[in-house]
């Protein structure tokens, strides 16, 4: 008996090859109808056999293109029809409601790699090459149902030979729309800004020259510019960094493949998968002892190397080119020497450069030259990071190209909420029943244009999911830009708005992405967060339930002589601490006596010089014991560097105390104000705050009968503390929930706001108060 059903799914299913594979799997079934992209994701309107439409469903449910994800399928039974013959793909049809997923970015795939290598193929040394399980989708998306017209592909008409792949079903680019070829899509060019190119018809080979020759070049990826050097060539990296202003800040770097990766770096199976992940992210991984001066200024002070490999057939050329076009592919499996600094292009505090006018512009005076195209990047996107850790999963510390726009699921559904993020590392979130989708790496909203990215940002992503927000959620600080917006758009809107405490939200975020909904004790370990009673948070011990939050201790606070000059200066922390410890002889790195007795005037007069309770803080404080990092140049410097002089040491004494479950480090100050060697200060104090962790959580387990305990926070991407806190609980009932899909720190932060204002909707649907 011939039946006819229509299958409404939602999901990862747009951009991936999914349309062609029903229409595969459909054909093969001998059944009829049609498919087709919605506004909500695919619609299968199938008929024929009943056991072939229960077979279709097997199929669609359990056998995928590698990059589909189906997250829901609806069935409805309609009456057959007479007049189809034959089962085919169909233009796209809007519909009400919530818009599909919108794939992420992949790097080209192994069988694109290979035809841009094989002389004869028509796509040979094609820098656009790429198919239906790779290349670029989210930053090429101008708007949903994600189709060629839809596309910044749009502009590019294809020729008779694409439109033929396009068309045909068993084709590896059948509905790929992305497709193009030399003939038809989008052209590389490429310019020096201080010579002439002196006739240089091949744009890639030009290019090299320059960045063999000691030049940097801005290079057009997928979701904006890269700069980039030979990382071998020190004065390069030395000019790169005066030229950006970045004195320190460590570069991520480039390698043509994990064999080479290897030869600068340590590598496990786990980095080699994680460096050959689709979303082509920066590994952190350590470096080689055996080559510390081979990389002079890349990440100075740091025992960490940032790697990634080639995402877009651009590099795979470059790569090609420095290794002077070796036949054949095995090229592209051998060790090379070969690796580039690979950093963001733009100048300090501002957004990634995505468009080459611009891009010519402001990088005049940093690069000297330019490889661009005329494809233009629809959504900015800059290079995810991971870190990668011995004995735990992978740490994402940035979710950006690759992993954007992938929602994450949360526990059940709620209103649709915006919810806008920090100031440093600025995302945001918009949900809608129980997905959410988490924004790119928008960055510090330090800059008039970074702060027009981010509302440029957000009305892009309600337009591509049809969000209108029912609530719109901040942080309780109310001076800094996505607060301010906030407030915007509840004003303009007519919204209710949600203020969420900071380290709230951040064990929020941790309790969300695991699904848990029950009571628990959340311990936030971070820089700054404005708490409820106005002072600086940043080590809080909370209890957290239905989407509220109460302080149950904090660290010993410190005194932040200066207010934010306090955060830049680590002596300044030194100081304040060894002003706490009644110890005024010691002058720390970077100060002499005069600053000193000024420091210690304000803190006793009390003049700019608020209380904090930051792990941050008391990071910086110790750096500036250790005489590491006099001046911060880049947010975490100090900690970072007082990491990597750390070794695990034993060491049994208790240096801390706890009382009305606030933990007091002072003792632990005390002893290490009397050490003199850096790595010393930097090992003991790792290994006894690790243990003093722990034994706050135990102690706050036993007061309050609570074993799940969310751990948060920007000072967990320490994993030498997070690996001693966790040692430390081992033998102890706590089951320690820690960020893995999101960054800990305030990369993840809005998801927490979000999640909040889900809790809290049911009882207070018209909230505008504080959490």
């Amino acid at each position: 008996m011939i039946e006819r059903q229509r299958l409404w799914i939602s999901g990862c299913v747009q951009g991936v090859g999914f349309r062609p594979f029903v229409w595969r799997k459909a054909t093969q079934l001998r059944l009829v109808g049609e498919v087709c992209n919605t506004g909500r994701g695919v619609l299968v309107d199938a008929q024929g056999e009943h056991e072939s439409l229960q077979a279709l469903e097997v199929a669609l449910r359990h056998d995928l293109p590698p990059l589909a994800r189906i997250d829901g399928i609806r069935a409805s039974v309609v009456p057959p029809r007479a007049d189809w013959r034959d089962f085919s793909i169909v233009d796209s049809r809007d519909s009400d409601g919530a818009a599909a997923i919108i794939p992420v970015d992949t790097a080209v795939c192994d069988a694109c790699v290979e035809e841009l290598f094989t002389p004869g193929n028509r796509r040979w040394r094609h820098a656009f090459i790429g198919c239906t399980d790779c290349g670029p989708r989210f930053t090429l998306t101008l708007r949903t149902p994600y189709d060629r017209a839809h596309t910044s592909m749009a502009m590019f008409d294809m020729c008779e030979a694409c439109a033929r792949e396009y068309r045909d079903p068993v084709n590896r680019r059948f509905h790929a729309e992305p497709i193009a070829c030399p003939h038809c899509g989008p052209r590389l060019r490429f310019e020096s800004w201080h010579a002439a190119a002196q006739g240089e018809d091949d744009a890639i080979a030009a290019a090299w020259r320059l960045i063999e020759g000691g030049g940097i070049v801005a290079i057009q990826g997928l979701g904006g510019f890269h700069l980039v050097c030979d990382a071998r060539q020190a004065s390069t990296v030395a000019c790169l960094r005066e030229r950006k202003h970045r004195p320190a800040k460590p570069f991520a770097t480039m390698v043509p493949n994990t064999a080479s990766a290897a030869r600068w770096a340590h590598l496990a199976d786990r980095d080699t998968l994680l460096l050959n992940n689709t979303s082509r992210p920066i590994v952190l991984l350590p470096l080689l002892e055996a080559r510390p001066d081979a990389l002079t200024g890349i990440a100075p002070g740091l025992c960490q190397l940032g790697l990634m490999l080639p995402s877009t057939p651009i590099h795979y050329l470059l790569f090609h080119a420095a290794l002077g076009q070796p036949p054949g592919l095995g090229w592209l499996y051998e060790a090379h020497d070969l690796i580039w600094v690979a950093t963001s292009a733009n100048r300090s505090g501002q957004p990634l450069l995505i468009d080459p006018d611009q891009a010519r512009n402001d990088l005049a005076g940093i690069a000297d030259g330019m490889l661009y195209h005329d494809r233009a990047i629809a959504a900015r996107c800059d290079d995810s990071v991971v870190l990668s850790q011995e004995r735990a999963d992978p740490l994402w510390l940035r979710r950006a190209r690759g992993q954007v726009p992938e929602p994450l699921q949360l526990p059940r559904t709620g209103p649709t909420v915006l919810a806008l993020g920090g100031y440093l590392n600025n995302c945001f979130t918009v949900t809608e029943g129980r997905q959410a989708w988490v924004s790119q790496h928008i960055g510090d909203l330090s800059s008039a244009a970074a702060c027009r990215a981010l509302e440029e940002t957000v009305e892009s992503w309600l337009s591509y999911w049809r969000i209108a927000p029912q609530i719109v959620v901040c942080d309780l600080q109310p001076d800094i830009y996505s607060s301010r917006l906030a407030a915007r758009l509840v004003r303009e809107r007519g919204l209710p708005l949600l203020t969420v405490q900071h380290h709230h939200a951040h064990v929020a975020a941790v309790l969300a992405e695991h699904g848990y909904e029950e009571p628990a004790l959340g311990l936030a370990l971070d820089g700054f967060g404005l708490g409820e009673d106005g002072n600086a948070w940043g080590g809080e011990l909370l209890y957290v339930n239905q989407g509220r939050a109460e302080r149950l201790g904090h660290l010993t606070p410190l005194p932040l002589p200066g207010g934010d000059a306090a955060a830049r200066a680590p002596w300044r922390m030194a100081l304040a601490l060894l002003h706490r410890l009644g110890e005024r002889r010691h002058l720390p790195a970077g100060a002499d006596t005069e600053a000193a007795a000024r420091v210690h005037m304000q803190i006793e007069r009390g003049i700019n010089c608020p209380q904090t309770s930051s792990l941050g803080r008391w990071f910086d404080a110790v750096a500036g014991l250790a005489g590491i990092c006099p001046q911060q140049s880049y947010e975490g410097e100090a900690a970072m560097k007082l990491e990597a002089l750390a070794r695990s040491v034993t060491n049994h004494e208790i240096l801390w105390r706890i009382d009305n479950l606030c933990l007091n480090l002072l003792p632990l100050a005390e002893r290490l104000a009397g050490e003199r060697d850096a790595a010393a200060i930097a090992s003991l104090w790792h290994t006894v705050l690790a243990r003093a962790l722990a034994d706050w959580i135990v102690h706050a387990m036993k007061a309050t009968g609570l074993t799940t305990v969310a751990l948060a926070g920007g000072c967990c991407a320490n994993q030498l503390l997070v690996r001693g806190l966790v040692e430390a609980l081992i033998d102890t009932p706590c089951r320690l929930l820690q960020a893995r899909k999101l960054p800990p720190g305030d990369g993840g932060l809005s998801l927490g706001q979000a999640w909040v204002a889900m809790q809290q909707w049911a009882d207070t649907p018209s909230s505008s108060g504080g959490s």
